[in-house]
């Protein structure tokens, strides 16, 4: 295929830059060295927390590049010690109030995480919990959160509600059949179910990346490894697939380069930037 002129980078983590073991590609950080050299910004996006992002964005020595959380909902700008908010898009409390009572009453073992800015907020530290903390190397706070959104509600960027597949599929259903107005659903893995605003998507936050940059669509390539990338991959002039993604992101997408243990994201930028 005839590759346009890419002038910017936007890329998933995990799945996509980290290898199975959580670990950053070791080849990425020179060639994103060579990027910088070509004015050519490397932006991340993931449903990360900016806790989850920030150490990443240090390794691989990105500078201010905006760095794109909670898929979409928060896109901020690093600034010496502090940050920027560039965009965010926020879930409706009235409607959080009304997830947590479904899940009091009916769904009691579904673990529940608030993420608010850089705050990760849980009611108690369960296995779910734990096991997220160790992919993430973030550590909650923790308080009853039906009592926090009452009395001193912080802006709600995200909820992870985490079970056993089963039972998180139930609760999507229920939660999808109650036609809230604000409120989007969808799996980022078979246990994991998130909420964000409606307003909320990778392909959204692509196009506010594009504006901060003044870049056109056309020039940009994306990269990624599963559902909740489509939409960047599809509105993006290149849209390139982690040969470790499902084969319907694979179908959608306008090229394939190797998986996330074989270099994949240092592949691609090499074989259409570089």
């Amino acid at each position: 295929m005839n590759s346009p002129n890419i002038q910017l980078v936007m890329s998933d983590i995990d799945g996509t830059i980290l290898n199975a073991q959580h670990q950053i590609d070791e080849s990425l950080r020179p060639n994103i060295q060579q990027l910088t050299e070509n004015n050519i910004p490397f932006v991340l996006a993931s449903a990360r927390s900016p806790r989850g992002v920030f150490p990443l964005s240090k390794e691989l020595d990105l500078g201010q590049n905006p760095i794109v959380c909670y898929n979409g909902a928060l896109i901020l700008e690093e600034n010496g010690n502090h940050f920027r908010i560039i965009k965010e898009h926020l879930v409706a409390l009235e409607e959080v109030q009304i997830i947590l009572e479904v899940i009091k009453r009916q769904f009691p073992k579904v673990s529940v995480n608030l993420y608010s800015g850089e705050q990760w907020m849980v009611d108690k530290r369960d296995k779910w919990v734990e096991i997220e903390a160790a992919i993430t190397n973030e550590s909650p706070a923790e308080q009853n959160l039906q009592s926090l959104l009452l009395e001193n509600a912080p802006p709600i960027h995200k909820l992870l509600l985490v079970e056993e597949p089963e039972t998180i599929h139930e609760l999507h259903r229920f939660l999808e059949n109650l036609q809230l107005k604000d409120s989007a659903f969808y799996l980022s893995k078979d246990n994991y179910l998130e909420v964000t605003s409606k307003e909320v998507s990778k392909e959204r936050a692509l196009i506010e990346v594009t504006r901060y940059y003044d870049t056109p669509l056309e020039n940009v390539m994306t990269i990624g490894d599963n559902f909740n990338d489509l939409s960047m991959l599809i509105l993006a002039g290149l849209g390139v697939a982690m040969g470790n993604a499902p084969q319907a992101v694979k179908e959608k997408s306008d090229v394939i380069t190797c998986n996330n243990n074989e270099h994949g994201v240092s592949q691609a930028i090499r074989d259409y930037v570089l």
